[in-house]
């Protein structure tokens, strides 16, 4: 095995060790459309076109993941969509 094999196996192990949690963002029959665009905007820093596409996929499939990182990324993050009034968790 090579040197640049074996520094390739090693980073697939190392991203396979961090892991990625994710927010995934319910849908409700509560909120408007403009308010999870904006919240998502201002929670998650997307675009509005990203915002806007998520809020279509929430309404139709029941959910949507809207942002992945690690959890002390994400955590914040959550806590201001929960804060709007949305539902979303961390998994």
């Amino acid at each position: 095995m090579g040197s640049q094999e074996k520094i390739k196996e090693q980073l697939l192990i190392e991203e396979e060790v961090v892991g990625q949690n994710e927010i995934i963002l319910f849908n409700d029959d509560v909120n408007t459309f403009d308010h999870v665009i904006d919240t998502l905007i201002y929670a998650c820093d997307h675009t509005p076109e990203q915002a806007e596409q998520c809020s279509i996929i929430v309404h139709y499939k029941g959910k949507c993941t809207v942002k992945t990182g690690s959890y002390d990324e994400l955590e914040p993050r959550c806590s201001k969509l929960l804060q709007a009034g949305l539902s979303a968790e961390i998994v």
